[in-house]
């Protein structure tokens, strides 16, 4: 079973709903976790948008990248603009992407097809994963 961060800048919506797919969808096939550079608070907007389509991020927590290993993960995902401010021993997993989103904070408007652009990049990276097994 594969080990997959979710990693943005604060953890509020994108890596949240890259998170809450993943969970929802890779059931029984990885363990999934989601943090920021720094940690905030999950965005309000976010869980709406993910209860509109019958996904509840409600209960996850914002979490600091800092709280964790890189050791402890297999795959590392940074959505958003921040890869560059990924410390490098994050983007030395075994396999590390970058999936470049429209930040949707303060875009409300923007959510629904983020969260969309998402949902198909969660269902790719789930097939590739069961392609590889």
């Amino acid at each position: 079973m594969k080990r997959i961060i979710f990693i943005c800048r604060n953890n509020s919506a994108l890596s949240q709903i890259a998170e809450g797919f993943a969970k929802h969808l890779g059931v029984g096939t990885m363990q999934v976790t989601s943090a920021g550079l720094e940690a905030s608070e999950v965005d309000p907007e976010a869980i709406t948008s993910m209860n509109e389509i019958g996904v509840d991020i409600s209960r996850q927590t914002s979490k600091a990248l800092s709280q964790f290993n890189p050791e402890n993960f297999d795959i590392v995902i940074s959505l958003g603009d921040n890869d560059r401010s990924l410390p490098s021993q994050w983007r030395l997993r075994e396999r590390s992407e970058e999936w470049q989103l429209d930040d949707p904070t303060g875009k409300p408007e923007t959510l629904p097809n983020v969260r969309d652009e998402i949902r198909k990049r969660v269902i790719d990276l789930i097939e590739s994963l069961q392609q590889s097994r």
